[in-house]
C-alpha cells in the first residue's frame, strides 16, 4: 500500500495530536477530582473512583514522556547515527522505547475497559450478565500481553509492524477491546433505559436516568470510534494507525473524566434551578415524606440516591435525609434493591 506519511512524520504529528490531548484531559483530571472530593469526608469520599482516575492520569503520564523521549531520541540524538534513520527508528516495533509506551497503553486499554465493566454490574447487580464482557477484557489482557511480548522477540522483518505474528497480536487486541467496550456499553445502556421506562411515571424518578444514559453512550462513542479507526487503519497497513494508537492514550483518560465531570455539572444546574436536592434533572423538595409515599416512591427514591452514590461517591443515607427520609425508611429502600442504579 502506498504511504503518505512516513513512520517519523507520523511519530511527529501524533504526539503533538497527544500532548494537546493530554492538556485536556490534565483540565478534567482536576475537576474530577473535585467533583469527586468536594463537601465529603474522607469516609464519603469514592476511593476507587479517586484512585482509578489517578492511574489513568499518571499512565497517560507516562504514555507522553516516553513519545517525547522518542521524538528526541529519533530526530536529534541519534539521527544520524541510528541505522536506516529516523524513519528505521519509528518503524521498528521491538525498539525498546515503543515496547515500553505498548505496554503503558496496554495497561491503561485493560483498566479502562474494567471500569466500564464495573459499572455494567454495578447496574445490573447479575454476574452472569456482564460474562460475555469479562471474557472479552480477559481477552483483551491476553492479546495485550501477546503483542507486547512478540515485541521483544526476533523478527523476520524488525520494522514491520505488519509482520505476521506481532499483526495477529495486535488485531486481536484492538477487536477484543472494541468488542468488549460496545458490550459492555450497550449492556449498560439498555439497563439505565429500562430503568427509566420503569419510573418515567414518577415525579421522583422522572428524567433521573436519561441523562446519565446519555452520557454512558457519549463516553462510550468517543473511545469505540477512535478504536475503530485505529483498527481500520492497522488493517489497511496505513502509518496513520501511529497516530490513532497514540491519541487512544489520552481519549481513554478523557472518556472516564468525562462521565464523572457531566454528571458533577447536571448535578450542580439542577439544584441551582430547583433549589432542593437533586440528581441530574430530577428535583425533590425540602419536606418531610410520609410512609406512605416512602412505600410509593420507594424504588425512585432508590435510583436518585445510587445514581448519585456512583457517580460522586457520596453516602446516600445524607442525601436520603436531606430529603426528610428517616433512617428506618432507607434501610427499607436498600431492603428491596432489585431495581437500583449503582457504581458510578
Amino acid at each position: 500500500m502506498v504511504q503518505f506519511l512516513s513512520p517519523d512524520k507520523a511519530g511527529l504529528l501524533s504526539t503533538i495530536l497527544e500532548a494537546i490531548l493530554y492538556g485536556f484531559s490534565v483540565l478534567m483530571f482536576i475537576a474530577t477530582l473535585w467533583i469527586l472530593t468536594r463537601r465529603r469526608t474522607a469516609k464519603q469520599i469514592n476511593r476507587p473512583m479517586v484512585v482509578i482516575a489517578c492511574l489513568l492520569f499518571i499512565l497517560s503520564t507516562i504514555h507522553l514522556g516516553v513519545d517525547i523521549s522518542r521524538l528526541d531520541f529519533g530526530f536529534i540524538e541519534s539521527r544520524s547515527s541510528y541505522p536506516g534513520g529516523p524513519t528505521a527508528f519509528f518503524a521498528n516495533p521491538s525498539e525498546k522505547s515503543f515496547v515500553f509506551k505498548n505496554a503503558i497503553y496496554t495497561f491503561q486499554t485493560v483498566l479502562g475497559d474494567g471500569v466500564v465493566i464495573y459499572r455494567c454490574y454495578k447496574v445490573w447487580q447479575s454476574i452472569w450478565v456482564v460474562m460475555l464482557p469479562s471474557i472479552l477484557w480477559i481477552g483483551v489482557a491476553t492479546a495485550g500481553a501477546g503483542s507486547v511480548y512478540t515485541c521483544t522477540t526476533p523478527f523476520t522483518d524488525a520494522t514491520n509492524i505488519y509482520a505476521l505474528r506481532l499483526g495477529h497480536w495486535i488485531t486481536a487486541f484492538y477487536s477484543t477491546t472494541l468488542s468488549c467496550n460496545l458490550t459492555a456499553t450497550l449492556l449498560l445502556a439498555y439497563r439505565l433505559w429500562t430503568i427509566n421506562r420503569n419510573v418515567h411515571e414518577s415525579r421522583v424518578g422522572n428524567g433521573v436516568v436519561i441523562p446519565v444514559l446519555l452520557i454512558v453512550v457519549d463516553a462510550g462513542a468517543l473511545y469505540s470510534m477512535t478504536l475503530i479507526a485505529a483498527l481500520v487503519a492497522f488493517a489497511l497497513k496505513s502509518n496513520g494507525q501511529y497516530v490513532v494508537l497514540d491519541m487512544v492514550t489520552p481519549i481513554i483518560s478523557i472518556a472516564f473524566y468525562m462521565v464523572i465531570i457531566r454528571l458533577g455539572i447536571a448535578q450542580n444546574v439542577s439544584r441551582s434551578l430547583n433549589g432542593g436536592v437533586s440528581t441530574h434533572g430530577a428535583s425533590i423538595p425540602r419536606m418531610p415524606l410520609s410512609r406512605a409515599e416512602v412505600s410509593n416512591r420507594l424504588k425512585p427514591m432508590h435510583v436518585r440516591i445510587d445514581v448519585e452514590q456512583m457517580a460522586y461517591g457520596g453516602h446516600p443515607d445524607d442525601k436520603a435525609q436531606e430529603a426528610g427520609v428517616s433512617q428506618d425508611e432507607i434501610e427499607s429502600a436498600t431492603s428491596r434493591r432489585s431495581d437500583a442504579v449503582t457504581g458510578y
